[in-house]
């Protein structure tokens, strides 16, 4: 039996803290600490495989704070338990500028803190990622390197959003046992009672979900640690639906919704104190009650030592694999390999979509690089993502690394964003372009949190045809383009596929994109290139005249080859046109400012050609500089024709430069 008095005053250190740190800030979320106080307590103190001293350990175990807003208890429980990047200062600092407790939490600023959390849904399904890659690098290295669990702590908010249905259905088929829900379950939400807005049954929905359910008290520390040691013994992800009391304590304010997102106030706070028998000053812990909690967080030093026992025993290449995956170095071999597919590439001159071309340099990639963990929503023959040497990973066989995540573009990403969280995998996968915007949120936070992960977006224009404009991305290129932190490739050919693949690989600190057509493109490139071109977001792949060009044309992707044949028509009229390949905005803006002055140029006429809007092209041809393209949605048909319907054709591209020649010959 657990000492009940000894557990309610360490759960106790939680909830005057988070009052307190909420208080002080006079901003922030302290009655959902409260609430989980105790989940926390039996969890962090008996439970969790954590060193604080120790917080990056490779076989701890993860705990994911899904609901984000509760950012205090994670926060206390830190510094109670003894980490040194949490003394009590930093909660003096809550939600302050800089300080080690934001509003939310953030991964990388904070140790301890293994994902961002806030926007609600997305830690569950980063959770999801986790156990993933834990069972993935388990069977690569076995139970004594990895072996941990991840738990994650979840309000109503996270089952409400729609990714939770994604993330707990892709879980519970792949029986992922090394993964537990601990369901904040207290009824409220910021507009009231939970019964506004929902009816649902969460035990019934995890249950059909494939998942072990329990439902207990959740202040009760008997029947959490009875829950939590039959959730060590389970063959499938474990839900325990813990009834609790949002803002525990307070005698005026638990159970109701006034204080979801707001400080309880100086005079609730000392009712509160005097209810829960707490005397102490604002951020002050009895030494009895500070020491019970520093014992707790000794309690897996042993297994850390034990695992580095172990890993200290290992043969120099195993070691050698383990720590180069954990660092995030690709093998030595993986440049001459790629060197060598694109010689062949510039012999075989294939004319092959760009979709078909990434498949087979995953062949390439797959064949030398362990690590990369493949996958599709059910879009495989699609995306073409899976190399032919790719099993699939499942329930039945970890070690496969492809994952068919069905229909479940948003539970997708953010698994992606768990699994690079976690370490040692590379996560890749595909949908079609325009389905970016199910993966947005997701893809938002790999951005803010330097992940790397890859996501290969194919059909991405009105190249797709007869689909019509439901499916025909028009504006995706340019919102994804605005996004802070994400790299986005749209390659031109086959080389140029390879190239931005070798460069998406080698973004250790974020993610990329990569935007692949559905029909055949000419090869652009038909020299081979020691160095990778595409390396400098933009390049030029035709001159002009010697003195000049009249024309530069710059094109992206599939409308390359466009802006080339343009180019030839218009050297048929005695005007010299320059081509220039953008094949990524954000690396070409990491360029020098004189290598953008002179691939720029200083054309009388510029012209940019995508089968997009024009939003971000001005960077290149300048506000008066022409651009053809599109400003609606597309159309259904035969891509060609379609392209014929909105003047994207070389004829336009170069009569358009013509015209605006003349127009400035004239007015000279």
């Amino acid at each position: 039996m657990i000492d009940e008095m000894k557990h309610a005053a360490m759960a106790n250190a939680i909830r005057v803290l988070a009052m307190d740190a909420v208080e002080k800030a006079k901003s922030g979320h302290p009655v959902l600490p409260m609430g989980a106080a105790d989940i926390a307590t039996i969890l962090f103190t008996k439970y969790l495989k954590f060193d604080p001293i120790d917080p990056l350990w490779p076989n701890r175990d993860r705990f994911i704070l899904s609901a984000g807003h509760g950012s205090m208890l994670l926060y206390a429980i830190l510094h109670l338990l003894g980490s040194d990047d949490m003394p009590m200062s930093e909660l003096e600092n809550f939600r302050q500028l800089e300080s080690k407790t934001p509003g939310h939490p953030e991964h990388g600023w904070t140790h301890g803190v293994e994902t961002t959390t806030g926007p609600l849904g997305q830690g569950l399904g980063n959770a999801v990622g986790m156990a993933i890659a834990e069972r993935a690098m388990n069977a690569a290295f076995g139970d004594d390197l990895v072996n941990h669990r991840t738990y994650v702590l979840a309000s109503d908010g996270d089952l409400m959003e729609g990714i939770s249905h994604e993330s707990i259905s892709l879980a519970g088929h792949l029986r992922l046992s090394n993964l537990i829900v601990l369901f904040d379950d207290n009824g409220i939400s910021i507009d009231g009672p939970i019964d506004l807005a929902e009816s649902g049954d969460m035990i019934g929905r995890f249950d059909a979900a494939a998942w072990d359910t329990r439902r207990i008290d959740g202040h009760n520390p008997d029947e959490i640690e009875a829950a939590l040691d039959w959730a060590q013994t389970n063959d499938r992800p474990t839900f325990i639906a813990c009834q609790t009391q949002i803002g525990f304590g307070s005698p005026n304010k638990a159970g109701k919704a006034a204080a979801h997102g707001a400080p309880l106030g100086a005079e609730e706070i000392a009712a509160t104190r005097q209810a829960l028998g707490w005397s102490e000053a604002p951020f002050t812990i009895p030494s009895d009650i500070l020491d019970a909690w520093r014992l707790a967080g000794l309690r897996s030093k042993q297994n850390r030592k034990e695992w580095e026992k172990h890993y200290a025993g290992l043969d120099g290449e195993q070691k050698s694999a383990f720590d180069r995956r954990l660092r995030g170095d690709l093998p030595v071999g993986f440049d001459d390999a790629m060197a060598e597919y694109k010689r062949e590439l510039v012999k075989d001159a294939p004319t092959i979509a760009t979709r078909k071309a990434s498949e087979r340099v995953l062949n390439v990639i797959n064949a030398e690089i362990p690590e990369t963990i493949g996958g599709s929503a059910d879009l495989t023959g699609s995306n073409n993502t899976r190399s032919t040497d790719q099993e699939t990973f499942s329930a039945d066989d970890y070690g496969g690394r492809f994952i068919h995540y069905g229909i479940r573009e948003h539970g997708m990403a953010s698994a992606m964003n768990g699994m690079a969280l976690h370490g040692g995998v590379i996560p890749y996968s595909g949908t079609f372009l325009v389905f970016s915007d199910y993966c947005r949120p997701a893809i938002r936070l790999a951005a803010l949190m330097k992940l790397r992960v890859i996501h290969v977006m194919t059909h991405d224009s009105i190249g797709l045809g007869e689909d019509g404009p439901t499916h025909q991305p028009v504006e995706h290129m340019a919102s994804l383009r605005a996004m802070p932190g994400l790299v986005t490739f749209r390659p031109a050919d086959a080389t140029e596929t390879a190239e931005c693949w070798q460069l998406a690989l080698k973004q250790k600190d974020r993610p990329s994109l990569l935007a692949l057509t559905r029909q055949n493109l000419a090869p652009v490139r038909r020299q081979y290139a020691e160095n990778n071109l595409c390396a400098r977001g933009a390049y030029t792949v035709r001159d002009g005249a010697e003195d000049g060009a009249d024309v530069t044309i710059f094109a992206a992707g599939s409308e390359v080859g466009i802006a080339l044949a343009a180019a030839d028509l218009l050297a048929e009229r005695d005007i010299p046109a320059r081509v220039v390949s953008v094949p990524s905005f954000e690396l070409f803006e990491e360029q020098s400012p004189e290598y953008q002055a002179e691939l720029i140029g200083n054309s009388p006429v510029r012209i940019a050609v995508e089968a997009g809007i024009r939003l971000g092209w001005d960077r290149f041809v300048g506000s008066d500089g022409l651009f053809v393209g599109l400003s609606d949605f597309g159309a259904s048909g035969p891509y060609k024709d379609v392209y014929r319907h909105f003047g994207l054709t070389e004829e336009a591209v170069a009569e358009a430069a013509a015209a605006r020649l003349e127009t400035l010959k004239d007015t000279a």
